[in-house]
């Protein structure tokens, strides 16, 4: 009977494991005499309440046969005992076995029926006081709202997860909020899909072109493409998407336009005689780091001091010559506010950036180290011999009132550092560079480290590199590939690709190689066969911890998905003893090298004596144990050992191989890189580049020469939609309608309006 969709009712017996976040709820049910396990987003269901299923039975290699629910329907108990044995459980705060008892007894069946609609005949029952009573009441009224949203978005397929994330978001208003305008379930923190309110909103007969409607799909289209890497769109690209998905006319669409701005609910930026359109937040992250970098830049010396002696000294204790552009780079770094030093691998940009920290430090400076993910941050302090952290790490994620995540560190509790050095920048997107420039106080010097022609931001924007085409902050490029450097073919052959030359292919004695292959599965049994059995025997390679494979894509034969289920098979195969759970794509076993594909700031980690909250996408760890009694996964990252409830997992991925855009900040020993035909739009110069870049001591490129060779030729990188290079050059230009936007001047002596909003 396994996959047969069902439908069952019954009585929830005893609720067993509940995750309050999401919903996910194991409960017994009692349906007719028969107990059954049923699991799935059931919500904050309560001993005692009938519940109507929809969903199919599955077998747990440990517990046997369940009942996963898809739909489920809740009723209030009707019998005195249910009604009872329901207040009992907890469900209603204040109220426990003891006065529920009392409760029943004095009100009987009408019990549920008197609690919503006039609580405060409670205070009848001897033991109550008129205080007791009113705080019954409250409660009860929070309870029924949050039954009355679940029982609504039901309706909908709309799973519990999303009731709880509008209770959460608007409380006891929440009902009313959605009759008026289901769309707002579509913004951030509640992230419903656009169609499903687009169904709700049908039911309650709000018109197609409705303004609320219109608005909604607007912003619900330039989220989805900050997905993409756009931080705006033009105004004509908008409208073009928005018409043909709302089927709604160019005068709708204008009349909900200029409303949306009026409101504040969209912004529009003028950049060379163009409209571009922005959701409010990136608007005002990409106005603030122009408005911020300005008075950074003013802070400091407008030219460069003499630090030639303090130079010759640090080369002679550390027994190095730096070159010309490296002693411009200490040069700029100490003497100015802020500046940027890039360059290619090899060219000494650590070297450069140790000569940096020590300077400052000598002259007493405190200095602060970050980097976007605990791999770059690894990294950077190996590199620097000083401790790292990333960003979200060094701004410190909290708790705002309302239970949302924002930072500690903010323009009213600033980085209590004299330099901050953020490394891997071309990694950092406009939302996280606003949240950290709020954090650095306008005395503080800030150096920035990274490689422009890597890839950018998973997130939205191209902040190194419009940071770096602006001309507004002092950049230094380091081009000059060093003598030792030189040496190595993975170093040489990236500065071939980057300058537009083919990679030498054809060197067989060195760190770089190529295996020329045509077909696809030929190049998985070759990856997979170099991975389990050559490079370790070869170079004493681990298969996890040294080697990693990347691929362009997902997809395919040759993407992410299909590669990380034939390497588990070869390096982490089923065997007795030990557990596994099988999710949507993957099937996890204890053993697999895993990564985290979005950022969660709740995770708790702990590390010898040391805890502490959060892990972020891309990091990677290894499963250490699976318990499905206890539904959870003990996985560790670099020494963070953090438990993983097992609905949290749909945040973990397989990664014995993973795409170059995940790559990004890190470096691996090994890098193999099958590079076949297909993946057009993935066929760029920069993301080879960032591939091969990837790689400290061995790399294999696996595929066609004629494929590598059409992917240097192909330097059209993916266009992002930015204003923020004109923002920084040109100044804010905005529609009339936003002219009462807080200006530069404002921002400063009023800071502290947006400190809600720094999560």
């Amino acid at each position: 009977m396994e996959n047969e969709l069902l439908h069952i009712e019954g009585t929830v017996e005893n609720v067993l494991f509940r995750n309050a976040e999401n919903g996910y709820t194991v409960i017994d049910l009692d349906a007719g005499g028969e107990l059954i396990t049923v699991v799935g987003e059931l919500g904050e269901v309560e001993e005692g309440e009938g519940l109507i299923l929809e969903g199919s039975y599955v077998t747990h290699r440990k517990f046997g046969t369940q009942f996963r629910a898809e739909y489920c329907e809740r009723k209030l108990p009707d019998t005195v005992v249910n009604i009872e044995k329901y207040l009992a459980s907890g469900a209603i705060k204040g109220i426990g076995p003891g006065l529920a008892k009392k409760i029943v007894n004095t009100f009987g069946a009408q019990t549920l029926d008197i609690m919503e609609n006039d609580p405060m005949r409670l205070s009848e029952i001897k033991g109550i006081s008129r205080v007791k009573c009113e705080e019954i009441a409250d409660e009860a009224r929070k309870l029924f709202t949050l039954r009355c949203i679940l029982a609504f978005l039901s309706q909908y397929g709309i799973r519990s997860q999303y009731a709880m994330r509008v209770y959460r978001k608007y409380s006891g208003d929440a009902m009313a909020l959605i009759r008026m305008n289901p769309y707002i379930m579509c913004g951030e923190t509640i992230e419903l899909d656009f169609r499903k309110a687009d169904e709700i909103a049908a039911d309650l007969h709000i018109s197609r072109n409705d303004s609320k409607r219109v608005i909604a799909g607007m912003q619900y289209i330039l989220r989805a493409n900050t997905t993409l890497g756009h931080s705006c769109l033009p105004l004509e690209t908008l409208l073009t998407k928005a018409s043909n998905a709302l089927g709604v006319s160019e005068q709708d669409f204008y009349a909900s336009y200029n409303a949306a701005l009026d409101d504040n609910e969209l912004f529009e930026y003028v950049k060379n005689e163009r409209e571009y359109v922005y959701l409010p937040d990136y608007f005002y992250a990409e106005q603030f780091i122009a408005d911020r970098i300005h008075i950074l830049r003013d802070f400091s010396s407008p030219e460069d001091f003499d630090y030639d002696d303090l130079i010759d000294i640090e080369e002679e204790e550390h027994n190095i010559r730096y070159e010309t552009l490296q002693r411009q780079a200490i040069t700029t770094a100490i003497s100015r506010g802020l500046m940027i030093l890039t360059g290619g691998p090899g060219t000494g940009k650590t070297t450069t950036l140790n000569a940096i920290i020590s300077l400052f430090e000598k002259r007493g400076s405190r200095v602060l180290l970050a980097a976007p993910t605990g791999r770059a941050a690894k990294r950077m302090s190996d590199l620097t011999g000083q401790e790292a952290k990333t960003i979200h790490r060094l701004l410190e994620v909290v708790y705002d009132s309302g239970g949302r995540t924002v930072f500690a560190h903010n323009e009213n509790n600033p980085l209590e550092c004299d330099v901050l050095v953020v490394d891997e920048m071309s990694m950092v997107d406009v939302i996280l560079f606003e949240k950290l420039l709020r954090a650095v106080r306008l005395g503080c010097k800030l150096v920035m480290v990274g490689d422009s022609d890597q890839l950018p931001s998973v997130g939205a924007g191209n902040l190194l590199g419009d940071l770096i085409a602006s001309g507004i902050v002092p950049t230094i490029r380091l081009s000059e590939i060093f003598r030792q450097a030189r040496q190595s073919c993975i170093i040489t052959n990236a500065h071939r690709i980057v300058s537009g030359e083919y990679p030498d292919l054809t060197r067989k004695d060195n760190d770089f190689f190529f295996f020329k292959r045509d077909d696809p599965e030929k190049s998985l049994r070759l990856v997979a066969d170099l991975v389990r059995t050559r490079l370790p025997k070869a170079y004493g390679y681990s298969p996890t911890e040294d080697i990693q494979v990347l691929t362009p894509s997902r997809k395919g034969t040759l993407g992410a998905v299909e590669l990380n289920k034939v390497l588990q098979q070869e390096l982490n195969p089923p065997a007795a003893g030990k557990s596994e759970y099988k999710s949507f794509i993957y099937t996890f076993r204890e053993g697999d090298k895993v990564m985290q594909t979005r950022n969660n700031y709740d995770i708790v980690w702990s590390r010898d004596r040391e805890q502490g909250t959060g892990i972020y996408n891309g990091d990677i760890g290894t499963i250490k144990k699976i318990s499905p009694a206890a539904m959870t996964a003990v996985i560790e990252f670099d020494g963070r050992t953090a438990s993983y409830p097992f609905d949290l997992l749909s945040q973990i991925e397989l990664a014995y191989a993973i795409t170059v855009h995940k790559s990004q900040g890190c470096e691996f020993e090994a890098v193999i890189i099958p590079v076949m035909e297909g993946f057009e739009k993935l066929s760029y110069r920069n993301l080879l580049y960032t591939a091969v870049t990837r790689a400290k001591k061995l790399l294999i490129l696996i595929g066609s020469e004629e494929k590598i060779n059409a992917m240097v030729d192909n330097n059209k990188r993916t266009k992002r939609y930015t204003c923020l290079r004109d923002m920084l050059t040109a100044g804010v230009k905005t529609k009339a309608s936003q002219s009462e936007k807080p200006g530069l001047l404002e921002v400063l002596g009023m800071i502290e309006g947006k400190e809600g909003n720094n999560g």
